[in-house]
């Protein structure tokens, strides 16, 4: 019987899959780049490490190293590759979104218009940055692999992840430039007012 792990449990043994590592390494790759679609801190890793250990999902050996202090490499073991294989194909636990953002438009309509406005030309321009740096990455890996990669490939994962994440942040910069455009015309009509005043120069009584 394969026992349940959590998630964290499950991105470890993925890494694991690919390579031995150590924990810090571990740590490093759920930055980048695992930390694009989920994020955990360096605390939550040892415990769980220790946790795939008693499972005997993974096994680790003391690495001597000459100028650094000696670490631990884990490597990932037979029933760890049929614990992760298994999990792959289950349907995911269904998770509580929550998005600040779309919370503050649900209400945006008490909200100051130039103020709105800023908040998603601000918005904008963070998810167009997102979406550049995807967009580098799929090209990058799209490069290396001279084509589209088979699914038994490895970095086939990392290719159809920041596919997504391409897709979500181009689908999130042309939502906040709609949002832009509906706050544009809420003020178009006041800027068109107050430049027509200022056109009429100071008022002069007779």
């Amino acid at each position: 019987m394969v026992t349940r792990l959590s998630t964290l449990g499950y991105a470890l043994l993925t890494l694991l899959a690919r390579e031995s590592l150590s924990g810090y390494e571990l740590a490093r790759h759920m930055k980048t780049p695992i930390g694009f679609f989920w994020q955990a801190q360096l605390s939550q890793i040892y415990p769980e490490l220790a946790r795939l250990e008693q499972l005997n999902y993974v096994f680790h050996q003391v690495v001597v190293q000459e100028d650094r202090p000696s670490k631990k490499l884990y490597t990932l073991t037979e029933p760890g590759r049929a614990a992760l294989k298994a999990w792959t194909t289950q349907p995911p636990q269904p998770t509580l979104e929550r998005n600040e953002l779309l919370l503050k438009t649900y209400a945006i309509w008490v909200a100051d218009p130039q103020a709105a406005l800023d908040l998603f030309r601000a918005c904008e321009k963070a998810h167009r940055d997102q979406l550049a740096l995807f967009e580098e990455i799929q090209t990058s890996i799209e490069r290396k692999s001279e084509g589209i990669l088979h699914p038994d490939d490895p970095r086939f994962g990392d290719y159809a992840t920041v596919r997504m994440g391409v897709a979500y942040e181009r689908e999130y910069v042309l939502w906040c430039q709609w949002m832009i455009q509906q706050f544009e015309r809420v003020l178009l009509p006041s800027q068109r007012d107050l430049q027509e005043e200022q056109a009429k120069g100071p008022f002069i009584p007779s």
